[in-house]
C-alpha cells in the first residue's frame, strides 16, 4: 500500500460522463449473482453449502426479476427514453439481461444435475427426478401419503367457457394439464402446487415408507420432488378422465408496489395492503419445462399477458430456490465447520455494560465477535433502574427477536421507549408490520420513518441517570438488529458514549420522531442532507494531497458502488494520482484501469461463507488516516432517498486493528477475491507460484480464535 502512485499525463479532452465509462447497473447485478454460483461450482466448497449457494441464485434472481426487471418493463410500457449513466435504453437492458441470464440458468441446472446430485447420492442423499425411480414398496407408500397428506390440500382449476381462467399467484408453482374426457374431448386444467413447512418442496421417501410401516429400502435421506409425486397421482383427482400431459411452470409478478405516502392516512395499513397486491402484480417471468409444447406454452403466455422475452424454459426442476430444504440436512461433514463467535468478555454480565462502555470504544466484527453484547446492551438498559430512555430505529428484525423482546421488558419496567420501525423494508414488511403492533400494543411509541424516505440507519440510544446528570450511551452498525442475520452477514458494530456523537443521536431521533428539517451534526455523516457532500470533500482532501505532491489513498468497502456523480469523484481523484482501492461485493458500475481515467482504482468482490455487508471508508489524509463505518453504500438510494448514518472511528487502536485485520486482509485474499477488468468482466483470483493463499473470511475466524477483546 505504500507504492508510489504518480498522476497520469493531463488530458482535459477526458469526458466524465462518457456512457463507456460506465457498467449497466442490471448486468453489473447479474454478473454478481453469477459470482455467486461460482460458489456453488466450487468443488473446495462443502457440498452441502453449494446446494445453498444455487439455491441464493435463485432466490436473488425471483427478488431481482420481481423489482428491477419490472421496472424496466414499466418504463418500457411508459416509453421511457432516458437512459442511466451507461447509455442503455431500458429496451436494450431487458434483451441483455435475458442474454446474460440464459446461460447461466443453463450452467445452474447442469451444476445441479450432472455435478452435486450425483455428489450427494456417494454421501446417501438421494434426490430423485422422477417417480418412475421409486420402487414398487415406495410407491405404494408415497400413494398412501399422498392419499392421506396432499390429496386433501390440492384443488384442481377446470380451464373451460364456465370457468376462467384462474388467477397464478406470485412465485407458485403449478402444474398446467391437459385431459381429454370420456367423450374424447381436449380439457385443461391448472393445479398449483401447495408449499410451506407442513408439506415441503421435497418429499423424505424414507420417512414415509417408517410411516405406512415399511423398511426403507435406502439411506434416511431419498428425496422426491413434491411436484413429481403429485404429477404421478393426477388420475385420483381426475377421475373418468385420461390424463394426456402435464408440465410445470411458474410465474414471477411486480412486486414493487408503489406506496403513495403523502396520501396515505394510515401508512401501516397502507403498507399491509401493498404486501397482499403483490400477489397480483403484473407478470414479469414465466418460467416452464423445457418439455412443454408450444401449444400449452402459449395458452400460458396468452392468459398471463406474457411475450417470448418474458419465458424462460428450464431443463429441470423449477424454483430451485426450494433447495434451501436440501441445504439443512443434518450432516455436518457435507458443510462448513462450525466456529464459536469470538466473545467480548468485558461487554457481558456480570460486568456493567455501561461502565465499561464509559473507559474505551468497542468495535465489534460480526459474526466473528459474538452479537450477544449487543442484545446484552439493550437488555441491560431495560433492566437497568437508573435507565429512563432507549431509543432504537429497526429496519429487518427477524424472527423471535431477543432485541424487541427486551425493548417490551424495558417497557414493562416503565422506561420510556421510542421504536422507528421501517415499514417499507423491502419483503421485510408482514414482518415488521407484526413487531409494530406488538410493540404498540405494549405501549410503546413506534413512528414508521419520514414521508418519502427509507430509515436504513442503524441506531440505539440508551439514556442513564448518573450523579444527578445525565448520560448517553450508542450503538451503531452497518447491520440490523437481527440475532440471526448476525451469523451470516459480516457487519461492524461501534459502541461508545463519546458525548458528541450521543448528542448527534439524540439530534438523529429527533429528526426521526419530530419535526427537525435543519438538524446539524457535530461528527455523524448523516443522508440524505450532507452525506454526499461530506464524503466528496474527504475524497477533494485526498485529491488535494496528490496534487501538492503527496500522497493520497482511499479505501472503501461497499455493497454495492452505483452512483454516477460519486463515481465520477473517484475518476476525478484517480486522475490526479490519488490510489483507490474498492472492495464492492455486488454491483460496481465503475470501470477500473482506463487509461486517463481509472487506471488508478482497483476494485475487488468478496463472496464466500459470509455475506460481505459492512460498509468502510478509509482516507489516507497523508499519513494521518480517518475512518468511517456506516449504513450507506454508495448508491444513488442510499445517499438521496434513505436515512443513513456514518460515523467516526477515532480511537487510534480501532482504526489499526479495522485497516490491519479487515481492509489489508481482504485487499490481500487470493481465494474468494475477484478483480474487475476495465470490460466489466471479473477474474477469479489465485495463489500465485509459491504465494501462500488466503481467504480472508477463514483468516477472520482463526483470527477471532486467536484474540481478546
Amino acid at each position: 500500500m505504500s507504492e508510489t502512485i504518480l498522476p497520469p499525463p493531463a488530458r482535459d479532452d477526458v469526458d466524465l460522463k462518457a456512457p463507456s465509462l460506465y457498467i449497466n447497473r442490471e448486468l453489473g447485478w447479474v454478473d454478481f449473482n453469477a459470482r455467486v454460483l461460482e460458489e456453488a461450482l466450487d468443488e473446495s466448497n462443502p457440498l452441502l453449502e453449494r446446494v445453498k449457494f444455487l439455491a441464493i441464485f435463485s432466490n436473488n434472481l425471483d427478488e431481482f426479476f420481481m423489482i428491477r426487471v419490472a421496472g424496466l418493463r414499466q418504463q418500457v410500457a411508459a416509453g421511457v427514453t432516458k437512459t442511466p449513466a451507461d447509455g442503455m435504453s431500458p429496451g436494450e437492458q431487458l434483451d441483455a439481461i435475458r442474454e446474460k441470464l440464459l446461460p447461466l440458468q443453463t450452467l445452474q441446472r447442469q451444476c445441479w444435475s450432472e455435478d452435486i446430485k450425483p455428489a450427494l447420492a456417494e454421501y446417501g442423499v438421494h434426490i430423485l427426478r422422477s417417480y418412475e425411480e421409486l420402487q414398487a414398496s415406495e410407491q405404494d407408500a408415497v400413494r398412501q401419503y399422498f392419499r392421506a397428506e396432499i390429496f386433501p390440500v390440492l384443488t384442481p382449476l377446470a380451464v373451460d367457457p364456465g370457468r376462467p381462467f384462474p388467477h397464478i399467484s406470485n412465485l407458485s408453482l403449478n402444474l398446467a394439464i391437459n385431459l381429454r374426457d370420456h367423450e374424447g374431448e381436449a380439457r385443461f386444467a391448472r393445479l398449483k402446487v401447495p408449499s410451506g413447512v407442513h408439506i415441503p418442496r421435497f418429499l423424505n421417501v424414507s420417512d414415509i415408507m417408517e410411516r405406512y410401516g415399511a423398511k426403507p429400502l435406502r439411506s434416511p435421506h431419498v428425496y422426491l420432488y413434491l411436484s413429481e409425486v403429485i404429477r404421478a397421482n393426477l388420475d385420483l383427482l381426475f377421475p373418468g378422465m385420461s390424463i394426456e400431459d402435464a408440465y410445470r411452470f411458474r410465474v414471477t409478478r411486480d412486486a414493487d408496489v408503489e406506496i403513495a405516502e403523502d396520501e396515505a392516512s394510515d401508512l401501516l395499513e397502507t403498507i399491509e395492503q401493498g404486501v397482499r397486491l403483490r400477489r397480483f402484480g403484473q407478470v414479469v417471468r414465466l418460467t416452464v419445462e423445457k418439455s412443454m409444447p408450444n401449444a400449452m406454452c402459449n395458452i400460458l403466455m396468452r392468459h398471463l399477458d406474457v411475450t417470448e422475452r418474458d419465458v424462460y424454459k428450464i431443463d429441470g426442476p423449477l424454483g430451485l430456490a426450494d433447495l434451501f430444504q436440501i441445504a439443512s440436512i443434518d450432516i455436518p461433514e457435507l458443510k462448513y465447520p462450525n466456529f464459536v463467535p469470538r466473545q467480548t468478555d468485558s461487554l457481558l454480565p456480570p460486568n456493567d455494560i455501561f461502565s465499561v462502555m464509559r473507559q474505551r470504544d468497542f468495535l465489534l466484527h460480526h459474526p466473528y465477535d459474538s452479537f450477544t453484547p449487543t442484545v446484552s446492551f439493550i437488555r441491560s438498559a431495560a433492566h437497568d433502574p437508573e435507565v429512563l430512555a432507549i431509543k432504537i430505529t429497526l429496519y429487518r428484525v427477524g424472527n423471535d427477536s431477543p432485541i424487541v423482546q427486551a425493548l417490551l421488558e424495558a417497557m414493562e419496567k416503565g422506561k420510556q421507549i421510542a421504536v422507528l420501525v421501517e415499514l417499507k423494508a423491502r419483503f421485510d414488511e408482514q414482518n415488521n408490520i407484526v413487531w409494530a403492533r406488538a410493540l404498540e400494543a405494549h405501549g410503546v411509541h413506534v413512528v414508521y420513518g419520514l414521508v418519502g424516505l427509507k430509515t436504513h440507519a442503524k441506531v440505539a440510544l440508551v439514556v442513564r441517570r448518573e450523579r444527578n446528570t445525565l448520560r448517553r450511551y450508542v450503538h451503531m452498525s452497518t447491520g440490523n438488529y437481527n440475532a440471526d442475520t448476525a451469523r451470516l452477514y459480516t457487519d461492524l458494530g461501534f459502541m461508545t458514549s463519546d458525548p458528541e456523537i450521543t448528542d448527534d443521536a439524540t439530534e438523529l431521533f429527533n429528526r426521526l420522531t419530530g419535526y427537525a428539517p435543519s438538524t446539524s451534526y457535530k461528527k455523524l455523516m448523516v443522508a440524505p442532507e450532507r452525506l454526499r457532500g461530506q464524503l466528496e470533500a474527504l475524497i477533494d482532501r485526498e485529491i488535494a494531497h496528490a496534487q501538492a505532491g503527496q500522497p493520497g489513498h482511499i479505501i472503501i468497502k461497499s455493497n454495492s458502488l452505483t452512483d454516477a456523480k460519486m463515481i465520477r469523484k473517484l475518476y476525478e481523484a484517480s486522475r490526479t494520482g490519488v490510489k483507490i482501492d474498492a472492495i464492492i461485493r455486488g454491483i460496481c458500475c465503475l470501470r477500473p484501469g482506463i487509461p486517463g481515467v481509472s487506471e488508478n482504482i482497483h476494485v475487488r468482490s468478496i463472496v464466500g461463507r459470509f455475506l460481505e455487508h459492512s460498509r468502510v471508508f478509509w482516507f489516507g489524509n497523508n499519513g494521518r488516516p480517518e475512518v468511517f463505518v456506516g449504513s450507506a453504500d454508495l448508491m444513488d438510494r442510499n445517499l438521496n432517498r434513505r436515512v443513513e448514518t456514518i460515523f467516526p472511528i477515532e480511537s487510534e487502536n480501532i482504526r489499526t486493528e479495522l485497516h490491519e485485520s479487515l481492509l489489508k486482509i481482504q485487499l490481500a485474499d487470493n481465494v474468494r477475491a475477484r478483480v474487475l477488468q476495465s470490460d466489466g468482466t471479473w477474474q477469479r483470483l489465485s495463489p500465485a507460484e509459491g504465494e501462500k493463499p488466503l481467504d480472508s473470511q477463514e483468516w477472520a475466524i482463526k483470527y477471532s480464535r486467536a484474540t481478546r477483546l
